[in-house]
C-alpha cells in the first residue's frame, strides 16, 4: 500500500511548531536547564568544533581579518567551555538549537546534510561520572519525550505508534554477544525491534571482534559512559536513533582516548589543554534530534517531510512515486 501522510503539510508544520515547544520545555524541566544563545559558526584550529567521528569535512570559510571559520558539527565543546563562563554550578545546564551543515552525509530517509538539534549540556560532580546517573538523566530525557507526544497525540488523535517510556539499558559488548552473526545495525534493529525504547552504552571503543560498534570523537563522550537513545519507529519499519549523549572526558579518560585513536597531539589544542588541567566543569550533554523527533511523532516516512533541505534527483523521484511530500 502506498504510503500516505497522515497529517496535511499546513498541520505538519503546525505540529512541528507544537513539538519543539513542547519538548524544550520539557526538557529544560527534568534536567534543569536554561536557554543560552550559540554559534552557527567556530574558529578552525581551536579544537572547540565538535570532530564527530574524526572524517567529517566541516564547511568553512574565510573571515576576513579573522582567518578560517568553520560552521559548527555540533557544540559538545562549546557548550563545556560556555558553562564555566556563565558560571553554571552543579546540578544546573543549558540547551540551545544547533544547527549544522554535514556536506559528507549520504541523504537516506533519516539522514540529512542539514541537522538540526537540541544541544544541550550539563555541570555535574565527580561523584556523578558513574552509569546510575547516566541512566536516570537517559530516563528523563526519554520522559520529556513522551510527555511531548501526550500533547501532540492529544492535538492529532489520528496519529498513532506511541513511544515506550520504559527503556531498556544495554552495552554494545552485550549486544555483540547477543547477536554475534549480525552487525552493528542490524544488532540495535533486532534489539530495538523487542524492546521499543532502547540505550545502546558504551559508543566508540573496540569489541571483543577488534571494532567499535560506531565512530566517536575521541575528546567529548567517555566512551564507557556513554551511548544512544533509539526508539523502534512503525512507519521504516526500522530503529530510529533519537539522541546521541553521554557523560564528557575527564582529564584521565581524554588523555586514554587520544591515545587509542592515534590523536596525541591534539593534546595541544586550546580546549584539550583545558581539560587536561581541570580548567572546565566536569559535565554530561549532548544532541536530541530535532527532526528525528518530529519524524516519529507525526508518523512521518521521511525526514525532508518535516525540515527544509536539498535532495539529490533519484531522492526527489523515489519520494514522489511514494507520495511522499518533501518541504
Amino acid at each position: 500500500m502506498a504510503y500516505q501522510s497522515i497529517l496535511t503539510e499546513n498541520e505538519t508544520q503546525r505540529a512541528i511548531v507544537l513539538i519543539k515547544k513542547t519538548f524544550q520545555d520539557r526538557l529544560a524541566r527534568n534536567l534543569n536547564l536554561r536557554r543560552v544563545s550559540a554559534p552557527l559558526f567556530v574558529l578552525a584550529g581551536t579544537g572547540v568544533n565538535d570532530d564527530l567521528s574524526g572524517t567529517e569535512t566541516p564547511v568553512s570559510f574565510n573571515v576576513k581579518g579573522v582567518g578560517e571559520a568553520q560552521i559548527v558539527h555540533s557544540l559538545a565543546k562549546w557548550k563545556r567551555i560556555a558553562l564555566r563562563r556563565y558560571g553554571f554550578t552543579p546540578g544546573k545546564g543549558l540547551y540551545t538549537d544547533m544547527n549544522a551543515i554535514r556536506p559528507d552525509e549520504i541523504p537516506d530517509r533519516i539522514h540529512s546534510i542539514y541537522v538540526d538539534q537540541w544541544d544541550w549540556e550539563k555541570v555535574i560532580t565527580r561523584d556523578q561520572r558513574n552509569f546510575d546517573f547516566l541512566e536516570e538523566t537517559v530516563r528523563l530525557i526519554v520522559g520529556a519525550i513522551c510527555d511531548t507526544q501526550e500533547v501532540v497525540f492529544a492535538a492529532y488523535p489520528e496519529l498513532r505508534g506511541p513511544i515506550s517510556r520504559e527503556v531498556s539499558f544495554v552495552t554494545t559488548s552485550e549486544l555483540l554477544e547477543k547477536y554475534p552473526d549480525l552487525t552493528p545495525s542490524e544488532r540495535e534493529r533486532a534489539y530495538v525491534k523487542e524492546h521499543k525504547t532502547a540505550f545502546i552504552m558504551q559508543i566508540g571503543g573496540a569489541l571483543k571482534d577488534g571494532k567499535p560498534h560506531d565512530a566517536r570523537a575521541s575528546d567529548y563522550d567517555d566512551w564507557d559512559l556513554n551511548g544512544d537513545i533509539i526508539v523502534w519507529n512503525d512507519v521504516l519499519d526500522s530503529q530510529l536513533e533519537l539522541s546521541s549523549m553521554g557523560i564528557r572526558v575527564d582529564a584521565a579518560s581524554l588523555k586514554k582516548q587520544l591515545k587509542i585513536a592515534g590523536h596525541e597531539d591534539w593534546a595541544k589544542r586550546e580546549y584539550h589543554k583545558m581539560i587536561l588541567a581541570d580548567e572546565l566543569p566536569l559535565t554530561i550533554g549532548g544532541g536530541i534530534g530535532q527532526s528525528r523527533i518530529c519524524m516519529q511523532l507525526l508518523n512521518k516516512a521521511h525526514i525532508g517531510e518535516v525540515q527544509a533541505s536539498v535532495w539529490d534527483k533519484k531522492t526527489l523521484d523515489d519520494c514522489a512515486k511514494e507520495g511522499i511530500t518533501l518541504l
